[in-house]
């Protein structure tokens, strides 16, 4: 990647943060298929709780507790990091994996403010390829970032599978 390319991602990530209008508002496509609802684009968590299509998030939200070492580190630094989230509402990994991520957010009182959620489709395309301003491959992706910068990432169900644990990892290091 070229480095103008690198610096125009670089711009285009740090805008995400400092933008109050993108965490506060929804920019979506709803792409209906044979099998399920799918949302692409900016999304907020109630365009998924709200929806009955997404039953799924509150049923794995009320029977997925998060790691009590997690919950402590995201307590710890709360106002020090920012995560964007990448899943697919018809991915059954995300389906599973966004919820306890909710759940690890809530307990450790990270306002959503400071998260980011991207819908993508079926192509793990997101609106405006901010997929590829990220490399995200695989969904669910869970990016920490401080000041506009990646510290960490934990793709689909992570290294050991317990993403609420390397998260927590992750925003532990956070000085």
């Amino acid at each position: 990647m070229s480095n103008a390319l690198k610096r125009f991602f670089a711009t285009a990530i740090s805008l995400l943060f400092l933008s109050k209008t993108y965490a506060q508002n929804s920019t979506f496509e709803i792409i209906k298929d044979d099998e399920t609802k799918v949302l692409k684009g900016i999304l907020k968590r109630s365009d998924i709780e709200a929806d009955t299509a997404f039953r799924w998030f509150k049923q794995n939200y009320d029977i997925t507790p998060a790691s009590a070492v997690a919950v402590d580190a995201f307590k710890k630094n709360a106002s020090k990091f920012q995560v964007v989230v990448f899943g697919g509402t018809w991915c059954h990994d995300t389906q599973y994996l966004l919820p306890l991520f909710y759940r690890l957010a809530d307990s450790g009182g990270l306002p959503d403010s400071a998260i980011s959620l991207i819908g993508v489709d079926r192509e793990k395309t997101a609106s405006g390829h901010l997929e590829k301003a990220f490399n995200v491959l695989n969904v669910p992706t869970f990016i920490v970032m401080k000041d506009g910068k990646e510290i960490g990432r934990v793709v689909e169900y992570g290294k050991e599978g317990e993403i609420d644990k390397e998260l927590g990892a992750i925003v532990a290091g956070i000085q």
